[in-house]
């Protein structure tokens, strides 16, 4: 998606360790217009499949499920939490997650009610990298019987494993940017879709 790979070009921040900063138009501040766009274009590729629920991880994923959400015409977004509530009732499917951005594990938690056999689901999350909070939104999905139609990401370092472990799954996989490299010193990002036209 051009206009997200300009923004990233504009508004991004390369640092050292593959670290991407999209904080001013992703996943701190949030450009709703943009949000826009890219729920769009998710629902231009997933047109007439039919979405039971969008299903993201707290936190910087749920603005972006909810407007895929609203272009999807699907009536409930779920988010998994990281941290267990006292307001969560009931038995709840559970799995680990690791944060290489935060270098530690998170028990993640949905309560059974929100996630049911057959439902079908659309993941929705603002990076693939590694695929670990993939794969365990995916392990709540197969704990709870739900098929999942697709993958959602906004950005996605396709230089990183994620893809691969998702792909090798049979999981439907839709990236709005893939970016094959960053240079720290240099912000340079390189995008699949450069080397493509090149």
């Amino acid at each position: 998606m051009r206009e997200l790979e300009e923004r990233m070009r504009h508004d991004g921040a390369v640092r050292p360790g593959n670290v991407l900063k999209v904080d001013s138009f992703l996943n701190h501040g949030c450009d709703m217009q943009l949000y826009q766009h890219m729920a769009d274009e998710w629902a231009r590729r997933l047109a007439g499949e039919k979405v039971d629920k969008v299903l993201t991880i707290e936190t910087s994923g749920i603005g972006l499920a909810c407007v895929t959400a609203l272009a999807l015409g699907c009536p409930t977004v779920v988010f998994a939490r990281k941290k267990e509530s006292q307001n969560l009732q009931g038995s709840q499917w559970r799995t680990s997650v690791h944060s290489y951005t935060h270098n530690r594990d998170y028990t993640v938690v949905v309560e059974k009610k929100l996630l049911n056999p057959n439902e079908r689901i659309v993941i929705v999350d603002d990076f693939l990298a590694n695929g670990s909070a993939a794969e365990g939104l995916l392990d709540l999905c197969k704990q709870a019987h739900a098929e999942v139609v697709a993958m959602c990401f906004a950005i996605e370092k396709s230089f990183q494993p994620g893809r691969n472990i998702l792909c090798e799954q049979g999981i439907r996989v839709e990236s709005l940017a893939r970016i094959s490299s960053m240079d720290a010193t240099t912000g340079e990002i390189t995008f699949i879709s450069d080397e493509s036209e090149a």
